[in-house]
């Protein structure tokens, strides 16, 4: 399978790992991560998130886990082969029966959000098989340092069970991306932050395509240090 390029570094891609996509690129330049030092990521498949937070924060240590064993090989091979391999790991970890001491400043997710269903295409990334919402949001409230943040990118029908289950265990909404593909279309996903601090949620629109193919200002902004492309989709 090609290799996916960025400006500062490649994607190394494989038919067993979820390949590179939109709402990776989308958690990548959207979250908050300019004052965390220590970032987890969960669920890392070809190591884009982590790469791309290791880009934009040139003082963060990564670590980025995954359940499966053939997206641990093809993120490391991607971590070393980058400008950012002394800082950023992979590992072959169970979210739910990880341990460590280590609070971390940031734990970041693009995660499965399919309820169990027939299909066969990328079952661990797309499916709760392995990882429901309950099981995310109850281990990162418990790895997450007490200043950290915890974001994730879901369907945004899924808003409100995830809030819920965050507020159960003592996560507030701290901020809400409302992501709509095309400026007339209605929004389907959503980049949510969450942390310990109770406060008033700060509520941002984000348009990908301002018409169909051509992409918004606000997405070539943010992209424009990792994408290789012009002003038109791909």
């Amino acid at each position: 399978m090609k290799d996916f390029q960025f400006q500062k570094f490649s994607i190394q891609q494989s038919s067993d790992v979820f390949r590179v996509g939109t709402d990776a690129v989308l958690l990548g330049i959207l979250s908050d991560i300019h004052q965390a030092k220590r970032i987890l990521e969960v669920g890392t498949g070809t190591g884009i998130i982590s790469l791309m937070l290791a880009q934009r924060n040139p003082n963060a240590n990564i670590l980025a886990i995954d359940i499966n064993s053939e997206a641990v090989k093809i993120s490391q091979n991607n971590f070393s082969n980058s400008p950012f391999s002394e800082r950023i790991k992979s590992q072959l970890q169970d979210f739910k029966r990880f341990e460590t001491e280590e609070k971390f400043d940031l734990i970041i997710s693009n995660p499965p959000y399919f309820e169990i269903n027939n299909s066969e295409k990328d079952i661990l990334a797309r499916q709760r098989l392995e990882l429901d919402f309950s099981d995310l949001i109850q281990k990162a409230s418990q790895l997450l340092s007490d200043e950290g943040l915890f974001s994730v990118i879901i369907p945004i029908d899924s808003d409100k069970q995830f809030t819920q289950i965050c507020r159960e265990n003592n996560l507030f909404l701290k901020r809400k991306v409302i992501i709509k593909g095309i400026e007339t279309a209605e929004p389907k996903r959503v980049v949510l932050e969450y942390s310990f601090q109770q406060s008033e949620t700060k509520e941002e629109n984000f348009v990908i395509e301002k018409s169909p193919r051509v992409y918004s200002d606000e997405y070539l902004e943010l992209t424009k240090d990792f994408h290789l492309f012009n002003k038109k989709a791909l």
